[in-house]
């Protein structure tokens, strides 16, 4: 059981078909057509994608990475990896509101490279390209092509989609488990999917229903078991 909590928050690889769509019908449809086609995707070269922190969109990017060959590009990086190459088809850059004055020098380049030498570019922020601390010519460059707001879920949407997710695996949840884990757990949809999981990884070790107990038990274990 000590392995169990001290695997519980190890994700699901990030895909489109895991993203709760709600309100970002559009973009979703999006960002389907980027991961099926890559650069041949015929009307779009850049996107810029903005929202609070867990809308989901990091989410997106790590889905379009796992989609195909790609460089997913994040502060942490040099900024000799912010590099056009003709092998990469498809540029991810997350958290620009964070870069630092390399990476926001080399982001602008490869805005550029990307433009005189093909391929699709799609970055993500917390707040629309105008308003972001980043220099002036790297705003503009976030704000060349399609922007969209990524809507994050309401409190009804996420139970929902987590009541429809358990549904579906044949999990039967006590009432008020779901309103009570939204409330007491981080509230990001990739946090939640993992708590059910775990949940139901739980319920099978110790023989138990999914109920309040169950669930207040879990979430103090797991704060033990965080290192």
């Amino acid at each position: 059981m000590r392995q169990l909590l001290l695997d519980w928050g190890a994700a699901r690889p990030q895909t489109l078909d895991s993203f709760v769509i709600g309100r970002n019908q559009e973009l979703a449809a999006l960002l389907r057509r980027i991961a099926d086609l890559g650069a041949n995707t015929p009307d779009q070269r850049f996107v810029t994608l903005w929202g609070d922190s867990g809308a989901g969109k990091s989410h997106l990017l790590q889905a379009l990475k796992a989609s195909g060959p790609a460089r997913y590009l994040s502060p942490p990086m040099s900024s000799r990896e912010f590099a056009w190459s003709a092998g990469c088809p498809l540029y991810l850059l997350d958290d620009c509101e964070q870069f630092s004055e390399r990476q926001q020098h080399a982001a602008f380049n490869l805005y550029n490279q990307v433009q005189d030498n093909g391929g699709l570019l799609v970055a993500a922020a917390v707040l629309p390209p105008a308003q972001l601390p980043l220099r002036e010519d790297l705003r503009t460059r976030l704000g060349w092509g399609l922007v969209y707001q990524v809507h994050g879920l309401s409190d009804d949407e996420k139970i929902d989609a987590l009541a429809q997710s358990a549904l579906a695996r044949g999990l039967s949840l006590s009432a008020g488990v779901l309103p009570y884990l939204l409330t007491h757990f981080r509230r990001d949809m990739q946090s939640l999917s993992t708590m059910l999981d775990a949940l139901d990884r739980y319920s099978l070790e110790t023989q138990r229903p999914i109920t309040m107990p169950l669930l207040r038990e879990l979430l103090q274990l797991s704060d033990t078991a965080t290192p």
